[in-house]
């Protein structure tokens, strides 16, 4: 049948996204663990990034996959709230590390001379440990906070992921009070980052226009343009979907926009930063020519 054809090109194509983000991402991890001259704090940061978002996509992704053939697509409700947790946990880790990816840049463009001396390795383990531990710590207040409600009716969520909308919209009673706490937490956890992804990128917007040879400019240009690229099309997804109030968004157009910042951003962020660094490029044909020489 035709639904059937649907389910099939639906399936394979969000399989070979999830698995090509894992060897993507799971590339990256190697190469900065594997290959010495990667292990600075930029490529610390970038090889952590690449973990995280290995998790981020497997939060969601295989539960979307099996309910592609599943009859019921049910969810349990400790199930839901589980993947609620992991799922908005990972994505705030990952505001956190765009954000302190965001400060190192700024530290190597505007103060290279104290860079080595204020981001130090030390430095970095603990940035990294922070941002790691602070995305883990957010989230139980929502969670909570709306496990409590009491809940009714046909118990279907009209979305790919427990999502908070989805869920406020089977709570049987009114929870104004409940809805504003939780988008004024995801407001916080969103802005939070950004503005200081903003503040550091104007400063370093500042510094490079300065530089008075366009060679100089280009080359620093270049070392913020991936992460520019990752940071757009990550932020950009997010404030639609959970800065705007779910009623304006229209049930196909959530579950579009989550399915682009689930799935699709984890697995163009390696390309992107991969591509556009010769570092990493090197790494990563030196690591495949290893792994074949070996075998």
């Amino acid at each position: 049948s035709c639904q059937r054809e649907t389910q099939n090109i639906l399936f394979s194509l969000i399989l070979l996204v999830y698995l090509l983000t894992l060897l993507g991402n799971g590339a990256i991890v190697c190469a900065v663990k594997w290959d010495r001259r990667l292990h600075t704090p930029m490529y610390i940061l970038l090889g952590n990034f690449a973990f995280l978002e290995i998790w981020y996509v497997s939060s969601t992704v295989p539960n979307m996959l099996v309910n592609i053939f599943s009859e019921t697509k049910t969810i349990s409700f400790s199930g839901c709230f589980l993947q609620f947790y992991f799922f908005f946990s990972l994505g705030t880790t990952e505001c956190f590390f765009l954000s302190v990816m965001a400060y190192d840049r700024y530290l190597a463009i505007c103060r290279p001379l104290h860079y080595p001396s204020i981001m130090t390795g030390k430095f970095c383990v603990i940035l990294v440990c922070i941002c790691w531990v602070s995305g883990f710590v957010c989230y139980p207040v929502p969670i909570v906070l709306i496990s409590q409600l009491p809940f009714c009716g046909p118990n279907i969520i009209d979305h790919i992921v427990c999502d908070p909308g989805p869920l406020f919209a089977l709570v049987c009673v009114p929870a104004p009070s409940t809805e504003l706490i939780c988008y004024t937490f995801s407001s916080m956890v969103i802005f939070g980052p950004f503005l200081s992804i903003l503040g550091s990128y104007t400063l370093v917007l500042r510094a490079v226009l300065c530089v008075p040879s366009g060679a100089g400019r280009t080359k620093a240009f270049s070392t913020c343009g991936s992460h520019l690229m990752v940071v757009s099309l990550f932020y950009g997804t997010l404030m639609v979907m959970y800065v705007s109030p779910t009623s304006g968004n229209p049930a196909g157009m959530q579950k579009i926009f989550t399915l682009i910042y689930s799935a699709i951003t984890p697995l163009l962020n390696p390309l992107i930063y991969s591509l556009r660094n010769k570092d990493m490029k090197n790494a990563l044909k030196k690591i495949l020519g290893l792994r074949t020489g070996q075998g």
